[in-house]
């Protein structure tokens, strides 16, 4: 059924006159008619009869009103719904209780009446996420493509802000005890980061950390979840995890687990925004803006070579 054709049935219904509509309409009276006449031959009903001061609904067409003033106002919604201008902007993160959401929620706590679409694409190739952008299915995503060429040219990536990692034990690992630990400490525990998937982000980041630190990161057998890897660190003695300093976890108290912050230097995971060259959505600004407003990470901060260039305002 077309559309436009109800939408200029309910204004004549409304407005009583076929060419107040068509102004209304911003087409010719000839073309509302037309659409009204094809409209009649769909539905195999006359929808109005032609009088001295315009027009009159019939019975069918008082039927049909309703219905189509339904029709109109879900079509002018979902329109709305995928408008960047008008709708909320659409952000990808990696999960719900990633470092990016945890955020975009402070961000979003601090400016009542501002609306967020939080997605998870669930994807490990940050180029199909990047795709997604391209589409607009997404108006930005928190992704890295570490390669420059690998960009396409109606993107841009810009630095969001770096996540702080810390280690995660239970309470008989040997380091359990530890208030703060070098890069150093960790050479000689095995460090348990299951599920890391070959050509994403973070698989080139715990390469890079380990050659540069001579660590020892087991991403043996598939990630279960994060319930499964935290129930594993409190029964463990020996194994522990890497997780984000802001990244958000909840365990039973009788996990006992402990977060130790690593220092001298600290080591950062750097979060990207990959958005569109041209026209991002509007409501992207305010938050980058708010990318700033974070507290600096300190000088002693070790971060991979391909890490981007600092946070910047969108033009």
């Amino acid at each position: 059924m077309d559309t436009e054709a109800v939408r200029s049935f309910v204004r004549a219904a409304e407005l009583g006159q076929l060419q107040q509509a068509a102004d209304e309409l911003g087409v010719t009276q000839q073309a509302v008619s037309k659409r009204i006449a094809a409209l009649e031959r769909k539905l195999g009903v006359r929808l109005f009869t032609r009088t001295a001061r315009g027009v009159e609904l019939t019975l069918d067409g008082q039927a049909f009103l309703p219905h189509a003033r339904s029709i109109v106002a879900g079509v002018d919604r979902a329109v709305t719904a995928i408008r960047p201008g008008s709708r909320a902007p659409r952000i990808d993160v990696l999960g719900l209780r990633s470092a990016q959401a945890v955020i975009l929620h402070d961000y979003w706590r601090s400016h009542p009446g501002v609306e967020l679409d939080v997605v998870t694409l669930r994807v490990d190739d940050p180029r199909v996420a990047a795709a997604a952008v391209q589409t607009g299915d997404v108006d930005a995503t928190f992704r890295t493509i570490t390669d420059p060429a690998a960009l396409p040219r109606e993107l841009e990536m810009i630095r969001a802000f770096d996540s702080p990692l810390e280690l995660l034990v239970g309470p008989r690992h040997p380091l359990a005890s530890a208030r703060a630990l070098t890069p150093a400490h960790l050479r000689r525990h095995r460090i348990w980061v299951p599920g890391i998937a070959p050509r994403s982000e973070w698989a080139e980041f715990y390469d890079r950390l380990t050659a540069e630190f001579d660590l020892r990161v087991d991403a043996a057998g598939p990630h279960f979840g994060d319930e499964v890897l935290l129930d594993t660190l409190a029964d463990s003695a020996d194994v522990a995890t890497l997780v984000g300093a802001r990244d958000r976890y909840v365990w039973p108290a009788g996990h006992d687990l402990r977060r130790i912050p690593i220092v001298d230097p600290v080591i950062a995971y750097p979060i990207s925004l990959i958005l569109p060259r041209a026209n991002p959505h509007p409501g992207l600004r305010a938050i980058i803006d708010h990318f700033r407003s974070l507290a600096p990470l300190p000088e002693a901060t070790w971060l991979p070579s391909w890490a981007a260039s600092p946070c910047r305002p969108v033009p």
